[in-house]
């Protein structure tokens, strides 16, 4: 009985690993967007943390450099935590009735 559970347990294993691997191709396709400056400033980035576009509204080029950095970077970090929650939420469903231990992540 106990081998039987043991094969079960490492065959949800390899095909969560599947899905896992699925998902986080997946998660290179899927984009978030972040914003500062109630819209002024925009970033695209995918769930993967990688930046595709900024969009800065033509009306800041001409202002102070400082505001401009700063409303990016905003942006920037915006889309990033976006990303990075989406991600979470996209794997969550993977782990979905595992007994994994509290706080367990993965990918390993």
């Amino acid at each position: 009985m106990m081998k039987n559970q043991l094969g079960q347990l490492m065959k949800q294993a390899q095909a969560m690993q599947d899905n896992m691997k699925k998902m986080q191709d997946q998660l290179a396709d899927i984009e978030v967007e972040g914003q500062s400056g109630a819209g002024m400033v925009k970033v695209v980035a995918t769930c993967k943390n990688q930046i595709r576009r900024i969009t800065i509204d033509p009306s800041l080029v001409g202002e102070d450099r400082d505001m401009l950095e700063d409303l990016v970077t905003a942006a920037v970090n915006d889309a990033l935590r976006k990303a990075e929650a989406t991600a979470s939420e996209k794997m969550a469903g993977l782990t979905a009735g595992l007994p994994l231990p509290p706080g367990f992540k993965l990918p390993f």
